[in-house]
């Protein structure tokens, strides 16, 4: 039986993905200044940010996971400029609709939830960016981390699917950098994209790690936060 409420970990996830985007703003932003616009991470920071004061002064809805998720994903797009705050805005929401779809089934695992926000996410972002794997965005952390959660047994501990998925999403990023952008404004350089670690991999992959991470402490467990491995 866990021992939080889906609410209660979004909530966790949220306020973990604020701070850790706050903290590695400057890293992110470096990342897209050499093949972006050279505003991701304080874009990202100044969205999330928000999100967090929203959480502190009851602004946003806790009464439910799917308004929790929805009302983030409007601030996002809302506040943050550029297509990352598109992108995560509707990953949020859409991943706040499917979940609202499943709001009256009490016997559904918080694992399956969690591939389902994931799953939505993705979706949200394919259909908006129309991208794919490979193409050098934060799909190539995403996919890989919902590959790895699914690959995950049935029976396996919650604790390991969740490694195994962040693990996945930082693998994932680290490997956009031998990549050649097809998507976005690092698609304009072309092969001098290549050698790049992609900046919205790069944050997707601290998003799903901190998902993880909440989903773990939600339990009195903790872990190592580990980030892509082309972090200084």
């Amino acid at each position: 039986e866990p021992s939080a409420s889906v609410t209660t970990v979004t909530d966790a996830w949220l306020r973990c993905t604020a701070r850790a985007i706050h903290e590695r703003r400057l890293w992110l932003t470096d990342l897209d200044a050499a093949i972006g616009d050279g505003d991701h991470g304080i874009n990202l920071d100044r969205g999330f940010s928000a999100v967090l004061g929203d959480l502190e002064t009851g602004a946003i809805p806790t009464d439910g996971v799917a308004e929790l998720m929805t009302s983030a994903g409007r601030r996002l797009l809302g506040l943050v400029g550029g297509a990352s705050g598109a992108l995560y805005g509707r990953a949020l929401m859409t991943a706040g609709t499917r979940l609202a779809e499943r709001a009256g089934d009490e016997e559904i695992s918080r694992r399956t939830l969690v591939e389902i926000a994931l799953a939505g996410a993705i979706d949200g972002i394919t259909a908006l960016g129309r991208a794919v794997p490979g193409d050098k965005t934060m799909l190539d952390a995403l996919s890989p981390a919902l590959a790895a959660l699914r690959a995950a047994p049935p029976d396996a501990p919650e604790r390991d699917a969740m490694l195994a998925m962040a693990e996945a999403a930082e693998a994932g990023a680290t490997a956009t950098i031998p990549l050649v952008a097809r998507k976005g404004r690092a698609s304009y350089l072309g092969e001098r994209s290549a050698g790049h670690l992609d900046p919205g991999a790069a944050s997707s992959a601290i998003l799903i790690r901190c998902l993880a991470d909440a989903v773990i402490a939600s339990d009195g467990q903790s872990m190592p936060p580990r980030m892509p491995s082309a972090q200084p």
